[in-house]
C-alpha cells in the first residue's frame, strides 16, 4: 500500500537532493570580483562536475537526518548509462524515482516519480520540468535563477564539512528565497555529503552516514499461484535482487518459473518469455508474453482463468495498478477458452 508522509519531507527531499522546480538556464551574472574569481580559478586547474557527481553502479548512500523523520534515507542507483543516472530514493514513508543527467556543463534533474515502489528504466522517459542542481564553471560566485524565483548559487568550492562518513572539503551551493535558505555540500569522489534546509528557527538536515560498494537492491515481491486443491489462488513472497541495470521483466520472469510445490500449479512454463512490461500513463500494465506461454500452458477454462487472473495479481500488485492487459506477441489475447476484446483488461483481485 502507498503510505502517507509528511508535506514537509517532499519539500525537503526535493529540494535539497532531488529539486522540484524549473529553471530559466541563463541567468549568470558576475560583479569584477567574481570574475576575477572566475580567473584565478581557471588558472590553478578547472573542478569538475563529473568528480563531485560521479555516476556509479550497485552503490548505496545512506544518510542520516536530523530536525525530521523523514530527513533520514538512502539512495540506490537503478539504472545507469553515460550521463545519465536513475536513482532510487526511500526515506521509509516514500520510494522517488530521480533521473539526473550531466550535459553541456550542467547537472539536472530531468525527471521525478513519486510513489515509485516498483523497479522501471526511467531514463528515457520524458519529464515535464527540469532543474539544475551544479553548473560550470565551478567557482564561487556562479549562480542561476529558478523558476519559482530562487536563487541558486556556488558560495564556496573548499567548504568544511563535518557528516558521520567523515569530515570533506565540498563545494557549497545556496538556493534562497525570502522565506527559507538551502545549502548542499558536494565532495569529490563521492557526490553530495550533506544538505541543510532552514526556514525561519527550524531546521532540517541529512548528511551522509555510509556508501555501501557492491551492493544489490533487494525487493520482496508477491507471487499468486492457482492452489489445485481448493480452485483459489495462492501467493508466495520471494526477494529478488536487482543490480544497476538489470532488466526487471527478466528478473520477474525468471523468478516466477521457479518450481512451486502442490497443491500450487506453475504460472509461466518453461519456455515462457515476458516480452515487454510496463505501467502506463493511464495506470494499467501492459504485460506481453509470447507464443510458449500459450502451448505449453495444457489447461481447461476453469484453470487457464486461474493462471490469467495469477498473472494479473502478481504483475498488478507489484506495480500498485488495478488493471493489466495482456497480449501474446502484440496480438490480443485468445485462446480456445477465452478470447479477449481490444482494450479489456485483467482485474486485479486479491
Amino acid at each position: 500500500m502507498k503510505k502517507l508522509f509528511p508535506v514537509i519531507w517532499l519539500v525537503f527531499t526535493f529540494v535539497l537532493v532531488v529539486g522540484c522546480a524549473s529553471e530559466k538556464e541563463a541567468s549568470q551574472g558576475y560583479n569584477g570580483k567574481e570574475k576575477e574569481q572566475k580567473k584565478a580559478a581557471s588558472v590553478r586547474g578547472k573542478l569538475n562536475i563529473e568528480d563531485y557527481f560521479p555516476m556509479v553502479e550497485n552503490v548505496k548512500y545512506v544518510y542520516e537526518g536530523k530536525g525530521n523523520e523523514y530527513a533520514s534515507y538512502h539512495v540506490m542507483v537503478d539504472y545507469l548509462e553515460k550521463g545519465r543516472v536513475q536513482q532510487r530514493i526511500d526515506n521509509g514513508g516514500t520510494v522517488l524515482a530521480n533521473v539526473i543527467q550531466l550535459k553541456d556543463g550542467k547537472l539536472k534533474r530531468i525527471l521525478t516519480r513519486e510513489e515509485a515502489y516498483y523497479r522501471e528504466n526511467l531514463l528515457k522517459a520524458k519529464g515535464g520540468e527540469e532543474e539544475i542542481l551544479l553548473m560550470d564553471p565551478l567557482v564561487k560566485g556562479t549562480s542561476w535563477k529558478l523558476k519559482d524565483g530562487r536563487i541558486r548559487k556556488i558560495t564556496n568550492t573548499a567548504a568544511s564539512v563535518n557528516t558521520p562518513s567523515g569530515s570533506y572539503r565540498a563545494i557549497e551551493v545556496m538556493t534562497k528565497d525570502k522565506d527559507s535558505q538551502t545549502l548542499d555540500y558536494y565532495a569529490k569522489g563521492i557526490g553530495l555529503v550533506k544538505s541543510v534546509f532552514r526556514s525561519g528557527e527550524m531546521e532540517v538536515s541529512s548528511s551522509l552516514s555510509k556508501v555501501e560498494e557492491n551492493v544489490p537492491f533487494v525487493q520482496e515481491v508477491r507471487f499468486f499461484y492457482p492452489n489445485i486443491d481448493d480452485e483459489k489462488l495462492s501467493d508466495q513472497t520471494k526477494k529478488i535482487s536487482f543490480k544497476t541495470n538489470d532488466l526487471t521483466r527478466k528478473k520477474l520472469e525468471e523468478t516466477y518459473k521457479q518450481p512451486v510445490s502442490p497443491p500450487l500449479g506453475k504460472v509461466f512454463s518453461k519456455n515462457t518469455k515476458i516480452n515487454s512490461l510496463y505501467l502506463n500513463k493511464d495506470g494499467i500494465v501492459y504485460i506481453d508474453l509470447n507464443q510458449a506461454f500459450m502451448k505449453e500452458m495444457n489447461a481447461g477454462a476453469g484453470y487457464e482463468s486461474m493462471i490469467l487472473q495469477s498473472i494479473a495479481n502478481t504483475f498488478g500488485q507489484y506495480y500498485h495498478a488495478e488493471k493489466v492487459i495482456l497480449t501474446i506477441d502484440g496480438k490480443l489475447y485468445e485462446s480456445g477458452h477465452i478470447s479477449m476484446k481490444k482494450g479489456e483488461y485483467l482485474p486485479v483481485q486479491y
